[in-house]
């Protein structure tokens, strides 16, 4: 944390927000499709696993029937053992990995009939579905080019094989199964991004919202539990704000809060997080930042909004703004309590003259330059 009045922001026009994005949130909202994908797949595999061994069984290629009903097996455990997990990526790779290989191993059967390499196609498809774009793609790389190098070493020397149309035919359907699939999947993550963003931000003021500032708290609540730091909680709310919207229209209060939306960012790092709780209400995390540091910072802010009115039409409006300050830990232990407690703070503010921070030790003296 920097000195009193030496606190730095990120960029000025840009939204603070602390660690990475949206990439958590994201992974969350992706678990619930990927492990109905899983699920669809292991129970064919188990059927399908099933079905191939018989037939192979039937054809005394007994090798690859027992790697397939082995797969069919680990399948049926795959199915059980996701039931309830918490680490469902770990499963899938789990799951991927023996599933392409058992793949490689029919493919280099010598028994196996060439329409066995139709199975390739799936493997873009599936690892994409299940492991993301990057993930996916690495899979599919890795897996496509052995089995075209098994196919090549395979069938080298059988001329019908090897003719330049079909070759060219099964090259590029699978890359053009692969790009598709590559194209879906970052489609697919941009628009979940989007739709994620703009459920977690408020359309006034382009700062967070509750449910964003729920779970970042979650983060980094566990974060201080785990390195012993410091987490305070600065709630602000804007002193008479009705007389604005009273005396100047709802237009100037909207002006207003996106005033102190960019007070906000150009006064922040970019590990805190600025949030709208609602009305002229506004919440900010501030990692690994004690109370005392967090009176600093609450009061810059301050300082920042009354010295900067909010130009409207020809005239300009004056806002002065009240906080209250909470720390994890002493003030409370849960995003709910943290809020009431700065709240409290907030109201005594309020009534001891507005325009000025107050927490449990008191009102803030100001910052001297």
């Amino acid at each position: 944390m920097e000195p009193l009045c030496t606190y730095h922001s990120s960029a000025p026009d840009a939204q603070t927000e602390p660690m990475e994005s949206y990439t958590e949130s994201q992974k969350h909202l992706a678990r619930p499709y990927r492990k109905a994908v899983l699920k669809t797949l292991l129970i064919l595999t188990a059927i399908s696993g099933l079905l191939f061994f018989t037939l192979n069984i039937q054809r005394e290629n007994y090798a690859l029937a027992f790697a397939e009903l082995g797969m069919a097996c680990y399948s049926v455990f795959i199915f059980w053992a996701i039931g309830n997990t918490k680490h469902l990526e770990r499963w899938i790779l789990a799951f991927i990995l023996p599933f392409c290989l058992t793949m490689m191993f029919a493919l280099t059967s010598p028994r196996a009939t060439t329409t066995v390499f139709a199975w390739v196609l799936l493997i873009p498809i599936l690892s994409h579905l299940l492991m993301g774009r990057r993930l996916g793609l690495l899979v599919s790389a890795v897996f496509m080019g052995t089995a075209a190098a098994i196919f090549f070493f395979k069938y080298h020397d059988a001329p019908e094989m090897m003719q330049p149309l079909p070759i060219a035919n099964m090259g590029l359907m699978s890359l053009t199964i692969l790009a598709f699939s590559h194209i879906y999947e970052i489609t697919r993550e941009q628009s979940e991004s989007r739709l994620l963003k703009m459920a977690q931000t408020d359309a006034l003021t382009g700062l967070a919202n509750r449910a964003r500032l729920s779970d970042v708290f979650e983060q980094e609540r566990k974060r201080s539990l785990r390195n012993g730091t410091p987490l305070s909680m600065l709630v602000l709310d804007l002193d008479h704000f009705k007389q604005v919207n009273d005396q100047h229209g709802h237009e100037a209060g909207d002006l207003a809060l996106r005033h102190v939306a960019s007070t906000l960012r150009a006064s922040l790092r970019a590990t805190d997080l600025a949030t709208r709780l609602g009305g002229e209400e506004f919440a900010i995390l501030l990692t690994n930042t004690t109370a005392d540091q967090a009176h600093r910072v609450a009061d810059k802010i301050r300082n920042a909004i009354e010295s900067n009115p909010v130009p409207h039409q020809d005239q300009s409006i004056g806002l002065t703004i009240s906080g209250g300050i909470a720390q994890f830990g002493p003030d409370g232990a849960d995003l709910r309590s943290l809020i009431g407690r700065a709240d409290q703070y907030l109201y005594h503010a309020k009534d001891s003259g507005r325009n000025r921070i107050i927490s449990s030790d008191g009102a803030l003296t100001p910052c001297q330059a």
